[in-house]
């Protein structure tokens, strides 16, 4: 990437990450602070760690959409206080009511579509995807960092002074947003990497789509549900208090991440994707099992863990990879809108269903609750259609020659390794889907711009 793109991608992964960080902080101590508030019990507990997700799948899109005509900057400072005054309300409150409404408008602070769309306006079409993927790498590592850091911080400052950490983070993410962060030369709507309301119903009839948007909603509502009990299972079972508990998630991610490194060569070098995609889910459902039967037991509990997280890790990697794989060329970014929207209400909905489900049957009855999700989900899985293995490219069209847009994309669909192509006249842009051991990108170029 030229050296201003660089500069733009850096600084809005960096704005994305300190908000993630002091979203995914609270995770591994949450549960274990909030049963000593005011009018606590498990379901509200719940309730208080998933509300965010709601306001967050909520808004996302609609965020997105407003930027496109306030300006992206504007909305992403909005959020950015929106997520630092939710933080001081979960701060400040004594009562779990109070944690509800504050994690409630932590989520309303919806930027990560707009950040999305930023990085878009501020990079060129060939270094696009280059700048998404330091967003995407920075948002994996945030979560692994948070998940080992949290337990440490709350010793130190508390649960609430974690709250009152993500205040200076927000402050933070507004500094570099209005002095780091380059101020785009114009504002247009990218299809894709931002959502195009007039494309939202094609891809809710697109059922890959959908089969995938299930997934990453049963990935993260396993993973906010299992958060409101493993940490006391580790207190119990291994005798280790929450604010020590940083070592077994060091321990656990490191491994996952050993698992999930050779496990994505495999799928995307080799082609091998539905396999692995099937056996991650199958790993998630044996996972419940054994938290199921072996809570209780040292090696049973931190095997179980093991294979949670090299699971969740792989899917984390390969569920958006599949997603670009699935959408048709011009509607990326409307398929990315949703996936996002669908992982956010999955958070919701493992933390109220979770939490419903730890109140009246214990700990058992979430692990029963995570293998039922698992085992729609590896049913849903199972019958998923072989990934295209083909990957989206934009190709800039010369002044003039988007007149007579099906004509130049029936060209472009001659080349060597396109797939499919749709021409944007608006926009003086192709977007292509492309076999890219074989496309040809010197005569997709050609075409595009030949007087």
């Amino acid at each position: 990437m030229e050296r201003q793109e660089f500069r733009a991608a850096g600084s809005l992964a960096a704005v994305f990450s300190v908000r993630l960080l002091g979203l995914f902080m609270i995770y591994p101590v949450f549960a274990a602070y909030a049963s000593n508030l005011s009018g606590a019990n498990p379901y509200l507990i719940g309730e208080a760690l998933g509300i965010y997700g709601l306001s967050q799948g909520l808004l996302q899109i609609p965020f997105g959409l407003l930027s496109d005509r306030v300006g992206r900057k504007v909305m992403i400072v909005l959020g950015l206080i929106l997520f630092g005054i939710g933080s001081a309300v979960a701060a400040l409150s004594t009562s779990i009511s109070g944690v509800i409404i504050g994690r409630a408008l932590q989520g309303s602070g919806a930027i990560g579509s707009v950040i999305l769309a930023l990085v878009a306006d501020l990079t060129t079409e060939d270094n696009r995807t280059k700048a998404m993927a330091v967003v995407g790498i920075s948002i994996g590592a945030s979560f692994m960092i948070a998940l080992v850091t949290g337990p440490v911080i709350a010793d130190f400052v508390g649960v609430s002074g974690i709250f009152w950490l993500m205040v200076g983070l927000a402050m933070v993410g507004i500094a570099i947003t209005a002095f780091v962060v380059p101020n785009p030369g114009r504002v247009r709507v990218h299809r894709d990497a931002e959502a195009v309301p007039a494309l939202i119903g094609s891809v809710l009839r697109n059922k890959e789509l959908l089969r995938l948007d299930f997934g990453v909603f049963a990935l993260h509502a396993m993973l906010t549900a299992n958060f409101l009990v493993v940490p006391g299972l580790l207190r119990g079972t291994l005798g280790i208090a929450v604010h020590d508990q940083w070592i077994v998630y060091l321990l656990v991610l490191l491994v996952s991440v050993a698992v999930m490194v050779p496990a994505i060569i495999v799928a995307e070098k080799h082609r091998r994707m539905k396999g692995v995609f099937v056996s991650s889910v199958a790993a998630l459902v044996v996972s419940s099992i054994m938290l199921y039967l072996g809570a209780g037991n040292l090696f049973a509990l931190l095997a179980a863990l093991i294979v949670f997280f090299s699971a969740f890790n792989v899917m984390e990697a390969s569920l958006p990879s599949l997603i670009t794989k699935a959408a048709p060329p011009d509607t990326k970014g409307t398929a990315m809108g949703l996936y996002s929207s669908a992982q956010f209400l999955g958070i919701f909905v493992g933390g109220v269903v979770g939490g419903w489900a730890h109140q009246h049957g214990g700990n058992p009855a979430v692990f029963v609750l995570t293998a039922v999700i698992a085992l729609f989900w590896l049913l849903a899985a199972a019958t998923m259609a072989q990934p295209s293995y083909l990957t989206t490219r934009l190709v800039s069209i010369a002044n003039g020659r988007a007149g007579d847009a099906e004509s130049l994309a029936a060209k472009l669909r001659q080349v060597p390794g396109v797939a499919e192509a749709v021409v944007i006249a608006e926009e003086q842009l192709a977007y292509l889907k492309v076999d890219s051991k074989h496309f040809d990108a010197a005569m997709a170029e050609s075409l595009a711009n030949a007087p």
